[in-house]
């Protein structure tokens, strides 16, 4: 399918890696110019190598930011003063229990994951809304609305989100312009696989074993039983950020494997 996305610039946060990389290798692989993000420069430049070859796209740049420093995010501001769109999927999860979670986990958890992204739309969104066009696009999570009791903290982050883009959109009415949200499921990126092998390493049990005993008891709603791949996520992301999708606005849309039991 031809997404439409030749002669658009998109910047996707926090993607030298996982779910992130998936978004903007998909978004290259349809012609747009990408801009990736990650906190190390030597990261970047593999990442940006890597996504060349695998894309055949040569207009991939990287931008270096650490999403907790503020000053790091006026520097890509001033870098990159405008794009036609904007995935904010920078974020950090850590399993803690809520007794023991610090206010400064609780302050970083939201300085991350929910200001990353209203200070980049708090810059983009007028820009887009005066050439009436654009697309921002929240990376939440099902632990949005199904709040995960092992990280109560960033359930708290991406419902945040899930306000934030709604409300956002509100203020799109009569535009050209979109603001949704995607909610992943469990996925298997990078930093999921690495937990899960360090779970299996503590407990002395497989991968296989520490997977089933995840679906049967943190998340026994899903209905896929298994952890999504990361370009499945990224091609639900890829055709909201089109031209495609223009009438999808202020929506939340799920890539959990049924994990929300709800239709709402």
């Amino acid at each position: 399918m031809n997404l439409k996305l030749e002669n658009k610039t998109a910047l996707v946060t926090g993607s030298t890696a996982g779910i992130g990389y998936a978004i903007a290798r998909y978004l290259a692989k349809e012609g747009a110019s990408v801009i990736i993000n990650g906190r190390k420069q030597e990261d970047l430049v593999d990442a940006m190598e890597q996504m060349r070859q695998e894309t055949g796209n040569e207009d991939i740049n990287g931008i270096a930011a650490d999403f907790s420093k503020k000053q790091d995010v006026d520097k890509l501001l001033k870098a990159i003063p405008d794009v036609d769109i904007l995935i904010n999927n920078v974020g950090i999860f850590n399993q803690v229990d809520f007794a023991d979670i610090t206010d400064d986990q609780w302050f970083e958890m939201f300085e991350i994951n929910v200001m990353s992204g209203v200070r980049l739309a708090r810059h983009y969104f007028p820009k887009m809304m005066e050439k009436n066009e654009g697309r921002i696009i929240f990376i939440s999570s099902e632990s949005g609305l199904n709040i995960p009791t092992e990280m109560v903290h960033y359930g708290m982050s991406k419902t945040a989100q899930l306000s934030i883009s709604r409300g956002l959109a509100r203020l799109t009415k009569g535009s050209n312009v979109t603001v949704n949200s995607v909610l992943p499921g469990p996925t298997w990126s990078r930093a999921n696989k690495k937990a899960l092998e360090q779970q299996a390493e503590d407990e002395g049990k497989s991968v296989d074993e520490v997977i089933k005993d995840f679906f049967e008891h943190r998340r026994p709603t899903s209905l896929t039983q298994r952890f999504a791949d990361v370009d499945e996520v990224a091609s639900m992301v890829a055709y909201i950020a089109s031209p495609l999708s223009s009438s999808t606005n202020g929506a939340a849309l799920r890539v959990d494997g049924g994990v929300v039991n709800s239709i709402e």
